[in-house]
């Protein structure tokens, strides 16, 4: 108990990391005097957590403007420029094999960067982050297609598809850890939010610049080399990128408790994260298939069977990835600030029910071709049900591991998930529509199955 106004000040004073030299009351005003030492670490602390924000934000922005666009010119492009001479169908699915050939190589980049960031720092892997998968992707701009120099063209395009997925491995562990442990403690998933503000930032560039360049070119033109401007600008992101995150100081957590004390740093991490908590990463595996279903069902599965199936223009759904992204910037940060407030596991599992339960009434509206209610439930599936689970993830998932290896714990499982969950969503959903004979129902039961796993699971979960 804190029986007097002077203990009350200097606990709250204390838990604010201020210290109070001398506390008196004089009819009745409080008069406090802190050092000013104290007062400038707090503004260096909070200076370093905005830097964090920031150089997570940017950089987030620059892996998932390349990683998404190919999502985005693999639906429209590549079938037809790099497999030829197969079926529309079956071009379709080698092409959304190659996408999904970044996401098998994301475990392997999550391994080696978290491997590196838990011994050497985040720092120095997110600066690398940034460069390799802003010149891979500023390659495949370049690439010439099968009319030119045959098989090699989808050879060459999938081995650049596999150092961008090598690259963003590393990206979101890093990201999550700078920014989380970076922050005030009650604000944490506020202030790591920004990794996926990134990821609508990202998608409303890589949509919008594909949508001005479809609507100011005719198709011969664009599928020509219209599609090769958006992956050389990834030159220009890079160098933004570069430049904010060199100006972001070393995560004080990792300093404190791993360089500073001497904390023992195990020559493999991620064997030691797999001993002390192998449920771990099953947890995150499972969480993820709301957040992967959902995106990438309404980004890139719909695009293709709207527009290849149902005979929609393919610019609605350009708009409505438009929409959804521009809309993420605003909901994500606010679903985060309602999780400090109101728990995080709650905000997730409400988030994967919207999800489950608009699965159907999106694939009825997808059918009847109701523009208004296709554009309202994917709202529901982008923007209610992926935006919520997504604002949580960073500190609910980091936290899970300790700070010697968590880089490495957190980074493998997220980007497994993202092998299990969402690499191969496109793929199968495609696959599964023409096993069903065109029908879009067994689509809409993976998607709504894979949100009730993401609700069951978040319910059992302890606090973190």
């Amino acid at each position: 108990m804190l029986h007097s106004p002077q203990r009350a000040t200097r606990f709250y004073l204390q838990t604010m990391s201020c210290s109070p030299t001398s506390i008196h009351i004089r009819d009745n005003v409080m008069t406090i005097a802190i050092q000013p030492s104290d007062v400038a670490a707090v503004d260096r602390e909070k200076s370093r957590a905005r830097k964090a924000a920031l150089g997570s934000f940017v950089g987030a922005v620059v892996d998932w403007y390349d990683f998404l666009l190919y999502g985005i010119i693999a639906a429209i492009v590549f079938n037809t420029e790099f497999f030829p001479k197969v079926s529309p169908a079956m071009g379709t699915l080698a092409a959304f094999g190659t996408f999904g050939v970044g996401f098998l190589f994301r475990p392997l980049g999550g391994f080696v960067f978290g491997h590196y960031g838990d011994r050497l720092g985040r720092k120095r892997m997110l600066v690398l982050t940034v460069m390799m998968m802003g010149l891979s992707t500023a390659m495949i701009g370049l690439l010439p297609t099968f009319a030119t120099v045959g098989w090699w063209a989808p050879v060459l395009l999938i081995a650049l598809r596999a150092i961008q997925g090598f690259a963003v491995g590393g990206e979101w562990g890093g990201a999550a850890l700078m920014a989380v442990e970076s922050a005030p403690g009650k604000k944490k998933a506020f202030y790591s939010s920004g990794v996926q503000v990134g990821y609508g930032v990202g998608l409303v560039l890589a949509t919008g610049i594909v949508s001005i360049l479809s609507q100011t070119m005719d198709d011969a033109t664009f599928k020509t080399w219209g599609w090769r401007i958006p992956f050389v600008f990834s030159v220009v992101l890079v160098l933004i990128g570069l430049w904010v995150r060199s100006s972001m100081e070393e995560s004080q957590e990792f300093v404190k408790k791993v360089i500073e004390k001497g904390q023992k740093t195990r020559r493999l991490p991620i064997f030691e994260a797999l001993r002390q908590h192998p449920k771990a990463f099953l947890l995150i595996i499972a969480l993820r298939l709301a957040e992967l279903f959902t995106m990438y069902i309404v980004t890139a599965f719909a695009l293709s069977y709207s527009t290849t199936n149902l005979g929609m223009p393919r610019q609605f759904f350009l708009n409505i990835g438009l929409l959804v992204g521009a809309l993420s910037i605003v909901t994500i940060p606010c679903f985060a600030m309602l999780a400090d407030r109101f728990g995080r596991r709650r905000i997730y599992m409400i988030g994967a029910l919207v999800g489950m339960l608009s699965a159907i009434p999106f694939f009825v509206a997808l059918d009847a071709r109701s523009t208004v209610w296709i554009v309202i439930f994917s709202v529901m599936l982008a923007n209610i049900a992926h935006d919520m689970v997504v604002s949580v993830q960073q500190p609910m998932f980091t936290e899970l591991f300790g700070t010697e290896y968590r880089y490495s714990g957190a980074g493998v499982g997220y980007q497994v998930a993202s092998v299990v969950g969402g690499g191969f969503t496109p793929f199968i959903a495609v696959a599964l529509v023409s096993f069903a004979g065109g029908s879009w129902h067994p689509v809409a039961a993976y998607l709504a199955i894979g949100c009730l796993i993401s609700v069951v699971v978040a319910g059992g979960m302890k606090r973190t």
